[in-house]
């Protein structure tokens, strides 16, 4: 059976937000809706499920992240996730140059949790806190 992976949801304080700041990053707009209703209950598993959604995909296509801010029910405020708890975890993605990524999530108010790491002669890399506090890596390669 053929799979492939469609996106990355992410639940967010401030829909508006999470856009300027993945879209200052470099990814594009595919749509925005807001989505309530039985098939919405349905999929979602949520009665009452009612969200602002936006899908946003990578320039090269093969990634997408959609984002969804919930009207109602209220959504619950969590401890975020820590680099080293099980379950989902972060986003990553690969960037052209660390320093100028980093300059438009500071922007945003976004900074690594402690700085940016050199693995080897392969990447260097860092994570952050983007909005809502979702666990961003961040990687440029150092291989041509």
């Amino acid at each position: 059976m053929p799979i492939k992976l469609e996106n990355v949801g992410i639940a967010v304080r401030d829909i508006d937000a999470a856009i300027a700041f993945f879209t200052d990053l470099g990814l594009e707009m595919v749509g925005r809706d807001t989505i309530s209703g039985d098939w919405a209950d349905t999929a979602v598993g949520l009665d009452g499920n009612h969200a602002k959604i936006a899908v946003l995909r990578t320039p090269d296509g093969h990634g997408q992240l959609e984002l969804f801010e919930y009207i109602h029910p209220d959504a619950i405020e969590t401890e975020p996730t820590l680099p080293h708890e099980i379950g989902m975890h972060r986003v990553a993605f690969s960037v052209d140059d660390i320093d100028v990524a980093l300059a438009v999530a500071a922007r945003h108010g976004c900074h690594p949790l402690r700085g940016v790491a050199t693995y080897g002669d392969v990447y260097k890399l860092t994570y952050l806190r983007g909005p809502s506090r979702i666990l961003v890596m961040l990687a440029e390669s150092l291989k041509d």
